[in-house]
């Protein structure tokens, strides 16, 4: 009977989803799930969702709900976090002040001046997790699907011996877009992608064993496909590799489209896909859920039914590979690059294939990157690597750095002006960042 356990299980959508899957797998469909939240109410939502879920696949699973972690970790096999430090009101600071220098950023969770100070106040957290995990349940795999992805699983995997890897779903979720576009059952698609999480690449993909790039650039050459993804597209039509983040996410990274207005406005506005890039939607968009969200979840709850198929987030498979039957699984997940892909700094996190078995993760060399692409992930890297060590350190000025040379801020802004934007981050954070000596 394993156990699994969340970590910020509050996160209704997200926890509801994984336990679906965890418990559709046979040798995991009598775990005991513990869910763990710092809120009451949301845990009472989740505990109810998962009930639900449990009698509705008439599961011989467990629930447990605590605001304990301790309990919630002892003799755990799995552990999923989700969980997100500081709500809407402090992130919105990370975009808001920058905003106000000119350095345009709308998500902000990943990397530069909004993903640095995000992972500032996670990566205290994220550790004391990390020393649970090592006293009452050291054998347990651990899977983060919190950001910055790359900034906390590098910090917990240099600073622990945790077995921790970090899951997102933006790989399987554009090889579906790609499949899509090109008529691809995919089934029939099998790819390579390596990288950084939000910025890998699609190294190789293939409908039936033949490169389908040649299909790809004819599709995006109809305007309603172009228009779905026109960062990313313009990316792939001059650096030759499709990305893995969405346009909205992706312009934020590079320094090539949110530098003026006119070319916000031309890239970074109008996409039709998910996140059109405009801060201020995806604010409104938060804003709303933080009034809507408990109606959503009473809607759901009263449902007759439920779909209990199994959907394609990585974590149940990784489970079932590592705690579950044995089944060995492939995908991609965050590690550090100790011999993965060559022109990356050694050490840094990187985003590859790997494979999950009884024995835990083990990833899979890549070799060198195309040289276009090792220069832009060598300049995130490096700068991600600056901020870890100044975040594990209490150094602020490597944080200072680190931002200097973000592709984004430094596309924009004079070395005077990052550092007096920094200067305001610090001081607007310098409750919730006790580790770091006053920034001058």
């Amino acid at each position: 009977m394993p156990k699994i356990t969340f970590i910020g299980a509050g996160s209704f959508e997200f926890t509801r989803r994984l336990v679906r899957d965890i418990l559709s797998f046979p040798a995991l469909a009598d775990s005991t799930i513990v869910l763990m939240d710092i809120d009451d109410e949301r845990l009472s939502f989740i505990k109810a969702a998962v009930d639900k879920i449990v009698t509705a696949g008439n599961y011989p699973a467990k629930v447990v709900a605590t605001k304990d972690r301790v309990e919630a970790l002892k003799g755990a096999d799995g552990v999923v976090c989700t969980i997100l430090v500081g709500g809407v009101q402090v992130w919105r600071t990370d975009i808001e002040i920058p905003k106000k220098y000119g350095v345009d950023i709308n998500v902000g969770d990943t990397r530069g001046p909004a993903g640095i100070f995000r992972a500032l106040r996670a990566i205290p957290v994220m550790l004391d997790i990390c020393k649970d995990i090592e006293r009452y349940c050291p054998e347990a795999i651990f899977l983060n699907y919190t950001n910055p992805m790359g900034m906390l699983c590098r910090a917990m995997q240099s600073q622990s011996k945790v077995k921790v890897t970090g899951l997102c779903h933006s790989v399987q979720g554009t090889a579906e877009m790609l499949a899509r576009w090109i008529g691809a059952p995919m089934e029939e698609i099998t790819y390579l992608c390596a990288g950084l999480n939000h910025q890998a690449w699609f190294l190789e993909f293939k409908w039936d064993g033949k490169d389908t790039y040649p299909l790809i650039r004819e599709a995006i050459k109809r305007p309603e496909i172009y228009d779905e993804e026109q960062v990313r597209n313009e990316m792939f039509l001059h650096l030759d590799y499709y990305v893995t983040e969405s346009s909205g996410h992706s312009s934020e990274y590079i320094p090539w489209f949110r530098k003026r207005p006119d070319l916000i406005e031309k890239y970074c506005t109008h996409s039709t896909g998910w996140n059109p890039g405009e801060y201020a939607f995806i604010l409104k968009e938060y804003l709303r859920r933080e009034n809507t969200w408990k109606s959503e979840v009473k809607e759901w709850l009263g449902k007759p039914s439920m779909d209990l198929k199994r959907g394609k987030e990585y974590a149940a498979s990784i489970f079932n590979a590592t705690i579950g039957n044995g089944t060995l699984y492939e995908f991609n997940g965050n590690v550090r690059n100790f011999g993965l892909i060559d022109n990356l700094p050694e050490g840094c996190c990187v985003e590859v294939p790997v494979v999950a078995s009884k024995h835990g993760f083990n990833p899979i060399c890549v070799g060198p990157l195309p040289p276009q692409l090792a220069i832009l992930n060598n300049i995130n890297a490096r700068c991600e690597e600056l901020a870890v060590e100044g975040a594990t350190t209490g150094d602020a000025r490597m944080i200072f750095h680190a931002i200097c040379f973000d592709p984004l801020t430094s596309a924009v802004l004079s070395l005077a002006e990052i550092k007096k934007m920094v200067r305001e981050m610090f001081e607007t954070n310098k409750n919730r960042l006790p580790q770091f000596r006053h920034f001058s």
